[in-house]
């Protein structure tokens, strides 16, 4: 039987090819290249300057080019991102044969947060030129990505004090052993056994008290020892693990993310913040934001209302029932002009107009009680409330805001509908189809951003990729490149003088570049269309 034979690899090639004649011309690491060199890199923070002395120092586009085919084809780690610079021939196209170290690799993603946020912004800003954002409805939620920390490793309170708990226990039943050695024989190598074990259990109670302190003076709930940022929270169906969040707006046109941000906190105080956000990057507040049930709360309305923006936010249930559902607070009918409430039972409830602070897992804000005398007479007293002394209600001071939205929703269903089919589509792609479903980078937020930033830069740039397609992308990068190196040299020229070069220039260009100036958004500036708040 035959088979298809390969050549020998002894045997030298009679015409021998290039680097750049193996990779064909729509393949998607020329855009990469061309991405890259149409944005200027020093306006996005990008470190340029390095001492003269020792190895010369890779330059930021040759790694950022690196990260962003590795996170385009599912490759994050550093080490891994190295071995593909030797043996991936895209890469060693892309890279020019350059092989960086892989703690070279590591520290670009590590030392540029806030230069990878400036490239993330980039690509909306070249979907914005695409026309691939609508600006007028946006849907935002978070989503729970795995930390570089197990949950054995995150304490609680409760779960410190069950550990010492448990080894205060062993102590005291080692100390028995020992006292009783005079009744009991118990042989030398038996008791440095157990002093042994006594050293040890000290060591760890000693390690557990440290926490228990650390807990104590930072205030917070909770603390992870291997990413310490890090917070174990609920995923999905009550399963916890020890996660970041990750804040996330997302655009309706083309399901195209126009920011992000991680956080440690859930979503209840995240709104306001990423509505303000929202509104900066878009330049405009004459859109309409969606959020889940999570983010329901009174004082983030309010900061949404002072930003003059939008949003709808899904009801959530009561707290809790009445002993008969009839009677549940949606059923009591409030009266602004009286500052009343009516009962099912036709009984008018009132306040003293006293506010009243009021403290929960979402906030802290004031209220208003609500009561009547009629409660002691009335025949459905027991179907209403369990209290003795009768029905109370509480009318929060962001409760006309409140109802406002409630409002809103119940006239836009069909709209809020659309909420998930919006926001979940980046979620649905980076964690199920790429695998990205936890963090890279350990040891502060501000690391893990970086991460998540890279991210949702091969993520937007996917998605232009596949809406607007490689040929007009490649002509648009194009363009941005002539013009990016036309002003370089322009500023060249004057430098050194050269005014019949620079009248050359502009004349044999003028046309191309005025076209290019009045009619394309330039990306490689990281502050277009982004103000000073973003």
């Amino acid at each position: 039987m035959k088979f298809i034979t390969g050549q020998d690899r002894n045997q030298i090639p009679l015409f021998a090819s290039s680097i750049e004649a193996a990779i064909d011309q729509d393949n998607e690491v020329r855009l990469i290249d061309m991405f890259v060199d149409s944005i200027k890199l020093a306006d996005f923070g990008f470190k340029f300057e390095f001492m003269e002395n020792g190895r010369p120092a890779y330059h930021p586009s040759v790694l950022l080019k690196l990260y962003i085919y590795g996170y385009m084809n599912r490759i994050r780690s550093s080490r891994a991102l190295e071995k593909e610079c030797g043996r991936n021939i895209e890469l060693m196209w892309l890279m020019k044969s350059l092989v960086p170290d892989h703690n070279t690799i590591s520290n670009f993603r590590r030392d540029n947060p806030k230069a990878i946020r400036k490239v993330f912004r980039a690509t909306v800003q070249l979907a914005k030129h695409f026309d691939l954002i609508g600006g007028k409805l946006l849907a935002g939620d978070s989503t729970k990505l795995r930390a570089q920390n197990s949950k054995k490793n995150n304490f609680n309170e409760a779960k410190i004090e069950r550990h010492i708990a448990y080894i205060d226990a062993r102590l005291e039943e080692y100390s028995k052993i020992l006292a009783a050695e005079d009744k009991e024989a118990v042989s030398e190598p038996e008791k440095v056994e157990i002093q042994q074990k006594i050293k040890k259990h000290k060591e760890r109670k000693a390690g557990y008290q440290h926490l228990r302190q650390q807990l104590e003076l930072s205030g917070e709930t909770q603390i992870s020892t291997s990413d310490p940022e890090s917070r174990q929270m609920i995923t999905r169906n009550n399963i916890t693990e020890v996660v970041l969040s990750v804040q996330t707006t997302v655009d309706e046109k083309h399901n195209i993310p126009i920011d992000y941000k991680v956080t440690n906190q859930t979503d209840n105080k995240a709104m306001g913040g990423m509505v303000r956000r929202a509104k900066t990057i878009l330049q405009d507040s004459s859109f309409t934001l969606l959020y889940d049930k999570g983010y329901h709360t009174g004082g983030e309305f309010d900061y949404a209302q002072k930003q003059g923006v939008e949003v709808i936010v899904a009801i959530p249930g009561p707290g809790s029932h009445a002993p008969d559902q009839a009677f549940d607070i949606e059923h009591f009918v409030y009266d602004k002009q009286t500052d009343s409430f009516t009962c099912p039972a036709a009984q008018t409830l009132t306040s003293n107009g006293n506010q009243y602070d009021k403290s929960s897992s979402k906030s802290n804000y004031k209220v208003k009680q609500y009561k009547t005398n009629e409660c002691q007479r009335c025949p459905f007293a027991t179907k209403c409330t369990k209290s003795k002394n009768g029905r109370i209600l509480e009318r929060s001071e962001y409760a006309d805001l409140i109802d406002a939205n409630k409002n809103r929703y119940l006239i836009n269903k069909e709209v809020y509908r659309r909420r998930q089919a919006i926001v979940e589509h980046p979620y649905g792609t980076i964690k199920r189809q790429w695998g990205f479903s936890y963090i890279m980078t350990k040891k502060t937020m501000k690391r893990a951003s970086a991460d998540v930033g890279l991210i949702f830069v091969v993520y937007n740039l996917r998605r232009i990729m596949n809406i607007v397609g490689h040929e007009k992308l490649k002509e648009y990068l194009k363009a941005l490149i002539f013009v990016f190196c036309s002003i370089i040299a322009y500023f060249k020229a004057i430098t050194r003088s050269n005014f019949f070069w620079v009248r050359k220039l502009l004349l044999r260009n003028a046309l191309l570049i005025s076209n290019l100036l009045l009619n394309f958004n330039p990306v490689f500036s990281p502050e277009i269309n982004f103000g000073r708040g973003y």
